[in-house]
């Protein structure tokens, strides 16, 4: 599993099931994902060896060395969780929070499904060193520099300890660029899930999702209507569903917004002044949100609920509200859930399409921008 001699230059400068098909993936005990090999045994599902020690490089962290594919892990959030299901992989034996690892998202491909019933969750009201001890994990898919600079009740030496005595830190943290601590390098989200990849000896199960997300793409590209007919989107995190402030997201470079960037939307909150709850933790209310007017509302926070649950809570709140019912968005049916914080090679798939059918009905309502049977074959390793 996981070796112990893991460089820090980077961090120091600054009962859970998968079904895929009718194969229950393992961990250590009974070899890798599919189970046609043993990690202990250095075999990968690829067919290729992973005998002896190997590294791989992610920033902040630099080389991690690992003597054997690692069967247990844990997982920053669900954009890391949903790569290394993506990889064939068990899921995390843990996630800091569980609530927003979204695994209905997997109900859209055949054959693939999480039970995270038994999930461990990392944090409350802090993070403990010792649930990282109880867990045991060969690697912890996740940025130390994101456990120091956001939670508390952990300090850097015991961060680690914990890499020493138990299995090293690989991870960064991609899904926004809107922390000013994170002065190192940033990754895309398929950059990220190369390095994955490379850690659990899955590099063939990479490069066909690669292949299958460039067609996407391509398909988005094609059938995108010219810039001048794209509307403008005003993100935000709505905490319930009668809410009285909202916190803004101005769009960036991270994962968070990938689906957003590839449609080439036009960001409303980019051009006001209103800040960005990544960098500032700021609020507004309806009135301030009035004063931008975007043709889309896009609202985070409600993707555990169905579309129906979300259009009779949120957004039947908004037309009855005195102030939102001015909103444009509101009055034109333009109100929709924003998607995730976290997504990976799935999510994205299937968050794209939605969102894509959701602002461009006119041109993306027939598409197909992805075939769910190609990607379940490709996660039970077809």
């Amino acid at each position: 599993m996981a070796d112990s001699n893991t460089s820090r230059r980077g961090f120091l400068r600054g009962g859970i099931a998968v079904t895929v098909g009718s194969t229950l993936l393992a961990g250590c005990l009974d070899g890798m994902s599919d189970g046609s090999s043993n990690a202990s045994d250095g075999e990968s599902t690829d067919g290729g060896s992973s005998d002896g020690p190997y590294t791989v490089s992610i920033e902040p962290m630099g080389e991690v060395s690992f003597d054997g594919v690692p069967g247990t892990w844990l997982a920053n959030n669900g954009s890391w969780a949903d790569m290394g299901i993506a990889l064939g992989q068990e899921p995390p034996g843990g996630v800091w929070l569980t609530d927003r690892y979204h695994t209905q998202y997997y109900d859209e491909i055949p054959d693939v499904s999480v039970d995270k019933s038994g999930m461990t969750q990392l944090y409350s009201d802090g993070v403990s060193k010792e649930v990282f001890y109880e867990t045991g994990a060969d690697v912890h898919v996740t940025d130390p520099n994101f456990i120091l600079n956001r939670f508390k009740g952990i300090s850097r030496d015991e961060i680690d300890k914990i890499g020493e005595q138990i299995g090293p830190f690989f991870g960064n943290t991609i899904f926004s660029r809107g922390y000013e601590w994170h002065d190192y390098q940033y990754y895309t989200l398929y950059e990220a899930f190369e390095k994955l990849a490379a850690v659990f000896k899955q590099e063939e199960r990479y490069k066909q999702f690669e292949t299958l997300h460039q067609e996407f793409q391509e398909t988005i590209e094609s059938t995108l209507p010219p810039e001048g007919e794209r509307p403008s989107v005003g993100i935000f995190w709505a905490g319930g569903n009668e809410p009285q402030e909202y916190s803004p997201y101005v769009m960036d470079e991270g994962t968070s917004f990938k689906q957003w960037r590839d449609l080439g939307v036009n960001d409303a909150l980019a051009e006001s002044d209103v800040g960005n709850l990544h960098s500032s933790r700021t609020h507004v209310d309806l009135e301030t949100i009035l004063n931008i007017d975007p043709d889309v509302l896009l609202f985070r926070g409600h993707e555990a609920q169905t579309e129906s649950e979300f259009k009779d809570t949120l957004v039947s709140f908004l037309k009855d509200h005195p102030v939102a019912s001015k909103l444009t968005a509101v009055e034109n049916d333009a109100v929709f859930r924003g998607g995730p914080l976290y997504q990976g090679p799935i999510t994205n798939l299937v968050v794209t399409e939605r969102a894509a059918k959701q602002v461009y009905p006119d041109a993306f309502g027939d598409v197909t921008l992805f075939d769910p049977e190609r990607v379940g074959e490709i996660v039970n390793g077809g």
